[in-house]
Formats: C-alpha cells, structure tokens, sequence
C-alpha cells in the first residue's frame, strides 16, 4: 500500500537471511492494514450475532489461514518458476474481492433492518448488562441459533482463500521473488504468509473488543447501518476500480 511494501524490503537489500525474515514478518504484519481487509473483515464481524473480541479473532484467524492458503498456492509458483496468474484472471480476482465486501455489507444492512442489533439491558442481582438479539425474538433465550455459512469460521476461511487472490499481497510476493536464492525466498514466503494470518487475527480481535465496549455496543444499532453503507460503498468502488472505471489506489 502507498509503496510501502517496496521501503520494506529495500531495507534488506544486501543483508544477511535473518534481516530478509524481519522483513517478510512486518510485510505480513503490515498487510492487515490494507483499506479491503479492514472493512471485510469488520462488516463480517459487525453482522455476527456473537460480538466478542474472542469471536470476532476466531473468523480473523480464520479468514487469515483463507487467505495464506491461497498466498502459498499462487506464491511458489511465482517464486520458483516466475509463473504468473494470467492479468484478466487477477483483474478478476480484485472484482470479487470488491463484490465479497459488498455482499457483507448488504448483509449487515439487512439484518440490521431486521432488528438483529437491537440491545436489551439485563439485571442479575446488581449486575446489569446490554446484549443485542432481534425484536421478535423470545427473552428466555432457549434455543440456539444456526450460524449462517458466512458466519462460520470455514466461511471466513473460504472468504479468505477468495481475498488472497488479490490484494497487495502480490506486490509482496513479486518482492519476495526477487530474492535469488529460492530456499530463502520460499521460507520468506511461508513467514509472510503465516503473520498475515496473525495480524488478521490481531486487527479483528481489536475491532471485537472496541465494538463490545459500553458505549458502541450500547449505540450499536445505530452505527452499524453506517458501517454498512461505508463498506457496501467501499466494496462497489473496490471492484470499479479493479475494472478501471474509477480512479484505484490499492
């Protein structure tokens, strides 16, 4: 992002294996960060009925090994034999990535408007505590609720084998493939794969403990239509951009 990933590894250039691992771990680390990882991942744990940040790490660990997968699938090949995937097929990958946001987002948009976020305040004994459950939805709480596919942490693996495809996560791996021993790079990219899993997992644990605090999860019901709409816009802009129809940054 921003050529950020480049002055990564420009900072190895000439060093020894151990500086080409520090720089395959903050690549990894770093890649979370990307403005489409950022929203996927928290529109998919906004519209979980379970908001907590040992959730919400769960689906990102799991959306993280999704998208490590696929990082080591199309990566060795690059890395090994200089075997690119076909432009279109990418273009196309970067496409889905922008629908997958949108679809997320629509989803959280629609249980929203199904009253999913609502918040009722409890009393047990001088305890009080908020939890959020649907209007139509009885208070004794006796029976357990199906989790949708997305909801799962194998939909968010799959989710993720989907994202890995695209992203800046191929700037990194054509970088890695600069390396000239191809040892070294394959262990590089097994640890940029590994700590993007990680950091997913961090990013998304984070946003699980910020949006079970008292004061979001209080006005919950109210900020995520909001987060809906921005995603649902992010998604759409996403894959325009990839078509070059509007201006793409990432």
């Amino acid at each position: 992002m921003f050529g950020l990933d480049e002055r990564l590894v420009e900072m190895g250039s000439g060093e020894a294996f151990l500086v080409i691992a520090l720089i395959a771990v903050l690549l990894g680390l770093r890649h979370a960060t990307d403005p489409d990882h950022l929203t996927a991942v928290s529109t998919l744990i906004a519209g979980d009925d379970e908001r907590s940040p040992g959730a919400a790490g769960r689906l990102g660990l799991a959306w993280g090994l999704g998208h490590a997968t696929t990082l080591l699938i199309f990566g060795i090949p690059i890395i090994l034999f200089e075997s690119y995937l076909p432009e279109r097929v990418q273009q196309g990958a970067e496409v889905l990535i922008g629908l997958v946001i949108a679809l997320l987002a629509m989803r959280l948009l629609l249980r929203w408007r199904r009253g999913r976020f609502h918040a009722h305040v409890h009393r047990h004994g001088e305890l009080e505590h908020r939890h959020l459950h649907p209007h139509r939805q009885a208070p004794a709480h006796d029976h357990a609720h199906r989790p949708g596919p997305m909801r799962t942490p194998a939909g968010a693996y799959g989710i993720g084998l989907i994202h890995g495809m695209g992203g800046s996560a191929g700037v990194g791996i054509l970088l890695l493939a600069a390396i000239p021993d191809h040892v070294e790079g394959l262990i590089a990219l097994a640890i940029l794969a590994l700590f993007t899993a990680v950091s997913m997992a961090i990013a998304s644990t984070g946003f699980g403990y910020a949006i079970t605090r008292g004061p979001v999860r209080r006005r919950f019901s109210a900020v995520a239509p909001a987060l809906g709409v921005l995603s649902l816009a992010f998604g759409v802009w996403y894959a325009l951009g990839a078509l070059d129809a509007v201006p793409y940054y990432f």
